[in-house]
């Protein structure tokens, strides 16, 4: 016989260990995919100005947050710099792109990468036992004690630096690696068969890591050029060569929500979608678009560093919502340290947290102030609305190329200049005249900036 207080007995235990269970599951930290275009420009997706559709990155704007004034660096291997160790990678010696024959701006015997005490996001998230991987394209060093494995990552499969850089470029320059581990698995490997290959590997460790917290970070060699897509996508989105890789991709990101979603980790994974620099415009058609933005990659005007990106975390991140607070790839460590409540790194950083923007809890939570460096040089400060240039020299692109030709580029100057962003985001109507009391406080800012970082920096890893 059943007796009230044995029955009072079983639902007080049917409640405590459901309870159990919600609030072990509410304590597993979230995952987090960070999904890293090379060269893709502003306007190169689906609701940020594209003229062919990217329906899964578009969806994922749909379900999450668009940022609309989010900064990467010019180039390639700085950028990278900037999203491991959320530094500007004028801090952290990587201010220059790293070439296969060693670093372009010291010209030394020296090659360089990452530095051994700098803590990356992969390093952080192992306080928590989180499963690492990278994927694709790495460029922060080629040699053994740069490579991934050796700054954070269990996994890592990929090219170690741009797919342009091998000997057709530069006789000195040795054939293309493809790395797994730390090992070379192939030379000159099938560029028509990257982004297919690295999405079939960014699948497999979701499966297999699916049990518990995981990081990805997939970072395709597309579209950089030269660009290749597969015989699936080729010649099939009906507006070129281009929009034919970024369809790829646009795939590519699909393949992976639907990894999250067979897992039931889709309401559990923070994903970040976001392109490491603008378009190579010296490229034409297959250097991507700025759209309304000046210039492009290699330049600090917008073109060259504003690009997508667009965050989703259902029950976290309002979906369908946007953003045009301004924030950079060095926001995302300090961010996903947050997010995770792993302890941050012990040395200096410069990116701040945008999680209480990403939540809703703060529409102001972005940066006060943002540089713009080129190589070691600060050229641009901005504050708000405002926008300093200051005197530097840049490559203008005349007459781009046309289906994978260079294009030609003019040496131009650019003199003390002020831009209202919100009103001429183009940048093409100088205030410096009518304003000097904003141009005198940015400059005075950027130029005290500039001396702080300049006795803060910090050498790069070097190996002979």
């Amino acid at each position: 016989m059943i007796t009230p207080v044995f029955r009072a007995l079983c639902t007080l235990g049917v409640l405590l260990a459901t309870f159990s269970l919600c609030a072990q599951k509410k304590s597993t930290p979230p995952n987090i995919i960070l999904i890293l275009a090379d060269d893709m420009g502003y306007a190169d997706v689906q609701g940020y100005g594209a003229v062919y559709p990217t329906p899964n990155i578009f969806r994922l704007q749909q379900e999450g947050m668009k940022f609309t004034s989010f900064y990467a660096q010019p180039q390639c291997s700085p950028s990278r710099a900037a999203l491991m160790t959320g530094c500007y990678p004028q801090r952290v010696g990587i201010p220059w792109v790293v070439l296969p024959e060693g670093p372009e701006a010291a010209k030394d015997k020296y090659f360089v990468g990452l530095h051994p005490e700098e803590q990356t996001l992969a390093e952080l998230l192992r306080q928590k036992e989180y499963a690492t991987a990278c994927i694709g394209k790495w460029h922060l060093g080629h040699l053994l004690p740069h490579l991934p494995l050796q700054h954070g990552f269990d996994e890592y499969f990929g090219l170690p630096y741009s797919n342009d850089m091998g000997p057709e470029k530069f006789a000195s320059w040795p054939e293309l690696p493809l790395i797994e581990g730390n090992e070379v698995v192939e030379k000159n490997p099938d560029q028509s068969a990257l982004t297919a290959r690295y999405t079939m590997k960014a699948l497999a460790f979701i499966d297999k890591s699916a049990k518990k917290p995981f990081f990805l970070y997939l970072a395709h060699t597309m579209p950089h050029i030269p660009i290749y897509a597969s015989g699936k996508f080729k010649d099939k989105s009906g507006k070129g060569s281009y929009a034919d890789v970024v369809q790829e991709l646009d795939w590519s990101v699909g393949e992976v929500m639907k990894a999250l979603k067979r897992h039931k980790l889709d309401k559990n994974t923070l994903v970040i979608f976001v392109s490491d620099n603008g378009p190579w415009l010296r490229y034409g058609n297959h250097g991507g678009s700025a759209g309304m933005f000046r210039e492009g990659k290699g330049t600090t005007f917008e073109g060259g560093v504003r690009v997508p990106m667009i965050a989703r975390w259902p029950g976290h991140i309002k979906a369908g919502s946007s953003t045009d607070a301004v924030a950079a790839l060095f926001d995302l460590l300090p961010t996903v340290v947050d997010v995770t409540g792993v302890q941050g790194p012990s040395r200096k950083i410069d990116g701040k947290s945008i999680l209480p923007l990403l939540t809703g809890a703060s529409a102001s939570a972005g940066r006060d102030v943002h540089y713009y460096f080129q190589v070691n040089h600060l050229q641009a400060i901005r504050k708000g609305k405002w926008k300093l240039h200051l005197p530097h020299g840049y490559d203008h692109v005349p007459e781009p190329g046309v289906d994978g030709a260079d294009g030609k580029t003019m040496p131009q100057q650019i003199p003390l200049s002020l831009f209202d962003l919100d009103n001429d985001p183009a940048e093409t109507k100088d205030l410096a005249a009518q304003h000097p009391g904003v141009v005198n406080e940015l400059k005075q800012m950027a130029e005290d900036f500039d001396l702080q970082m300049k006795a803060e920096k910090r050498e790069p890893g070097k190996s002979l």
